[in-house]
């Protein structure tokens, strides 16, 4: 069903719960991976970057068959646009704006690599990924040079999304950390020609599952290569 942002309301919904839900899934997951490295919990460290990794497959997939502001063509400009909103900030929209769109792009793809290199990766000592064992000593080596540098581009990005969320609330008025709660923004803060379709977070669900089922699959049949 679409909204008809033209009516006379306060606020708009704009985010669908599995958007929201999995944002802040992503904010816990990077938090307690980074902890339980730090701490050496490593069964801990993998099963966050296990599910990391899940969560990061089905919004690949959300943005693709999700709610009109969760879908890519949504949210991904040209650069030109991108570098015409970084100059002037003009326009309005219902979702990420083209420079939000290319931030939310930008930590997927890293965080993608990010738990695809700590399934080869070791800690020199007692740890190594479930998929070390297939690449061999040397190769499990680099790889976790790759897992260590890439936290660097986390860290600068997750710094650089916070300031630009700072930015945002205190010199635009928009509080986008509350409209990532509630799923709504102001009405004044949405194009009264935008139209938001929102998929059934049952689809959401039976995606979810999909992905964690084919993980699981794919989970046994390595080990049990692995080990033959």
């Amino acid at each position: 069903m679409a909204n008809d942002l033209r009516e006379h309301t306060p606020h708009v919904q704009v985010w669908d719960a599995p958007t929201r839900l999995f944002h802040w899934a992503i904010v816990i997951l990077v938090f307690v991976s980074w902890l339980s490295v730090d701490q050496g919990f490593m069964t801990v460290h993998l099963c966050s970057g296990l599910a990391l990794l899940a969560l990061l497959v089905f919004r690949i997939g959300w943005g693709l068959i999700g709610s009109t502001t969760a879908r890519f063509r949504d949210f991904l400009h040209p650069p030109r646009t991108v570098l015409a909103y970084l100059r002037n900030g003009a326009g309005m929209y219902a979702g990420h704006n083209p420079a939000g769109g290319l931030m939310v792009i930008a930590l997927i793809l890293v965080l993608l690599a990010q738990a695809v290199t700590g399934l080869f990766a070791n800690d020199g000592l007692h740890f190594s990924g479930p998929l070390a064992l297939l690449v061999g000593d040397d190769a499990s080596t680099r790889l976790t040079a790759v897992h260590s540098t890439i936290f660097n581009v986390i860290l600068l990005l997750v710094w650089s999304h916070v300031v630009a969320v700072g930015f945002y609330l205190f010199v635009k008025g928009h509080n986008l950390v509350k409209a990532m709660v509630t799923g709504k923004k102001p009405h004044a803060h949405v194009p009264a020609e935008a139209r938001i379709t929102f998929t059934r977070s049952y689809i959401a669900l039976l995606l979810l599952l999909l992905v964690l089922t084919a993980g699981a699959v794919a989970w046994f049949t390595i080990q049990g290569g692995a080990f033959l």
